[in-house]
Order: structure tokens, then sequence, then C-alpha cells
């Protein structure tokens, strides 16, 4: 994520786009309109060539082409982060791991704790793990001098790391019937791309063809095809070729600056409008204490806070890490409630791991309710730490 005035801009207005779609979906799902905003979603739509044919709804279309996108852009900011950012340096990077961890196992736990040993439910436990690097970044944006910039670097490099063990679950936990020979093909394919890699291909045309091929391969594989932007990412150069210009025109810096405003301005925002519409008609208690809504609410309500606390304390008591400069407990647990934004990636979890569109409606309602709770949570006590004497800063461990 840029650091500068422009890259706040951006992604302050980027998380409106994205308020501004879920609105616009809630209002959708309860309104006279609600019909159509479900025919148009089940619409099927059907590509093929010759007699090879993928088909599927629209819902799909948007979960497993745009999302693979979205994923593409999601592993070239991972790649970016490990190489050059602020994951390259070990020593940096041990308290954002340990944030992390916490901050992904103790809303799972909050999850199971809430759904008990149902096994219709228990395949959700993931959901409340996620961070939405969008919105929470925006959040942080809008704060501006609020939040010292130590913390704004730690609340991404959690982010980032939330989203490396989100993609880990969507491969280990969330796939359907696997199809050995589409696997097969997905890693010849694989291989390809490495080959261009270390072979010192530089273009992107190239990558995005035989990408293109890679994401084919893993429709059919039965693994989410939205892995396939992620397998991809790795492979695209950082380095530029010699004799070129910086290292800000590096194919990796290039592909993210042309995904970035489709990724934020359409992507991220049309996912939402096809997915955050819940009915609210009749809502009441009933609905808001169902396991999974009041399992998922918690979880990024308080597991995610909690979570990251607990191991940033127990990270630097322990002498593995050091709070970043400048940061306070307080401001570190309106970090850690800014991190229990889930919104986008939550949702999509939500997505693989049930079928039913009941359950998915507990999901939504859960992910709406938690998000919007940790982040009104997250913005008080930053403002709150923001009015407190430098002072009263502890001291790194």
């Amino acid at each position: 994520m840029a650091a500068d005035a422009h890259g706040k801009s951006t992604e302050i207005a980027a998380s409106f786009a994205l308020l501004g779609a879920t609105v616009l979906a809630l209002v959708l799902a309860n309104s006279g309109l609600a019909g159509a905003y479900k025919a148009v979603l089940a619409t099927e739509i059907r590509l093929g060539i010759g007699g090879w044919e993928l088909a599927d709804q629209v819902k799909g279309w948007i979960k497993n082409a745009l999302m693979a996108v979205f994923f593409l852009f999601v592993g070239l900011e991972i790649k970016y982060e490990f190489r050059d950012g602020t994951l390259s340096d070990p020593r940096r990077a041990a308290l954002p791991f340990a944030a992390a961890a916490g901050g992904m196992a103790l809303p799972a736990a909050v999850y199971l704790l809430m759904v008990g040993g149902d096994p219709a439910l228990a395949g959700g436990w993931a959901i409340p793990s996620a961070t939405d690097i969008a919105f929470a970044v925006g959040v942080v944006g809008l704060l501006g001098a609020r939040v010292p910039v130590t913390l704004k670097a730690f609340l991404l490099a959690v982010a980032v790391i939330d989203d490396i063990g989100a993609i880990l679950i969507i491969a280990l936990f969330y796939t359907a019937e696997v199809h050995p020979w589409a696997l097969v093909g997905a890693g010849v394919t694989a291989a390809v791309l490495l080959g261009m890699n270390l072979g010192g291909v530089r273009r992107l045309g190239p990558y995005m063809l035989v990408g293109l091929v890679l994401w084919v391969f893993f429709m059919e594989s039965g693994v989410s095809a939205t892995l396939a932007g992620v397998l991809l990412a790795l492979f695209i150069p950082l380095r530029v070729a010699p004799g070129a210009e910086g290292p800000g025109h590096s194919p990796l810096h290039l592909l993210m600056a042309k995904l970035k405003p489709g990724v934020l301005f359409l992507i991220m925002p049309v996912f939402a409008l096809a997915n955050a519409g819940v009915p609210l008609g009749g809502l009441g208690v009933e609905a808001l204490a169902h396991p999974v809504t009041a399992g998922i609410a918690l979880g990024l309500f308080v597991g995610k806070p909690i979570g990251i606390l607990a191991c940033v304390w127990l990270a630097t008591r322990t002498g593995l890490a050091r709070l970043p400069a400048g940061a306070t407990w307080l401001g570190l647990l309106g970090v850690g409630w800014l991190a229990g934004i889930g919104f986008t990636m939550s949702l999509f979890i939500g997505v693989l791991a049930f079928e039913s569109e009941g359950l998915m409606d507990q999901v939504r309602l859960g992910v709406l309710a938690g998000s919007t709770l940790a982040a009104l949570a997250g913005v008080a006590v930053i403002m709150a730490a923001a009015r407190r004497a430098p002072g009263l800063a502890p001291k790194p461990a």
C-alpha cells in the first residue's frame, strides 16, 4: 500500500467505494428489487471454445474470476513486502507475525466455542480470522496523524500476514472434489512460469497469457481458482531487466500499478455488492444470537484485538520482538480492533464454507456486525490514545 498523500487518499476513497457498495447491497436486498437482485446474481453465463465450456452463475464468476484478479494483486503485495518491504527484515517482521498468529487463532477459537460441536457449522471457523486491508487502511487514513507511522506499518504487516494465512487456509481446508489431471496441468503451467522467471522474461504479456491457462486448470481442478492469482504473483519478476529504469519499473510494480484501481474501485465493490446483501426484515435477537452470527461477530470484535494484544505482549516479554517506536498499549489495542474489520476476506471465506443461502445470511450479518463494531471501537480507542501524553508510551522490552 502506498504511503504518500496520493496513496492515502486512494485508500480512503476505496474504503468509501466499498462502503457504498455494501449499503447498496443492503438496500437492494431489503427493497422491492430484492427478487431482481437475486435473479441477476443467479443468471448463468457460459464461456467455451469448441467442445470445452465453463459455465457458472454471475455470482460464481465474481467469486472465481474477479476474485482471482484480487488475489493476484494481494499476492504481488505479499511478494513485495517479503522481498523489499516491512517483512523483509526478520527483526521487524517478528512482532507482526506473532500478532497475526494470535489475531487468527483466537477468533477461530471464539467461533468454534460459539457453534459448539455442530459439524455443519464448524466449517466456518476461519471466517472471523481475516482482516480487510482496504477497509482497515482506509480507516487509518481517515484518522491521519493520530496513528503513528510505525503503527500504520504494523497494521499493514499484520493484514498482509493475515492474507497469507487466509490463502493457506483456503488451499488446505476449502477445497471441493479434486481432479488430479487438472492439478497436474496446473503444476506443469507453474513450471513454465518458473522457467520464464529464471530465463529472464520481463514482459508482462507472456506471464498473463500463461497465467490465464493456469487459472483454467484451477477452475477444473476443484481447488479454489483464486489461488491461481496468488501462484502467478509469485513468478512475476520483482527486479528490472539490466539497463532498465529504476525499481519502480519492475514487472511486479508495473502490474501492481495497473491492477490497483480496478481491484479497489471495481472488483472489491462488485464482490461486496454481490455478497453483502442480507435481508433485515424481522431481524431480532434470535438472528443475532445464531451461533454462526454470534461466533463471527464476537470473533472479529473480541477475538481479534485480544489475540493480537496477547501475542504482542508475549513476544515483547520474551524478547522475541520490540514494540514499534512511539506505540502505546492503548494505540495497539485500537489497531488490533481495526484488524477486526474482516469484511471482504471474511465474506469470501464464508462463500467457500457454506453453500446454504440461509447460513450465508447469518455469515453476512455476523461479518457486518463484527466489522462495524470493531471499526467503531478501533477509532474511539485510537482517538483516546492520541489525546494521551506521549510519555505514557510503554518502554520497549
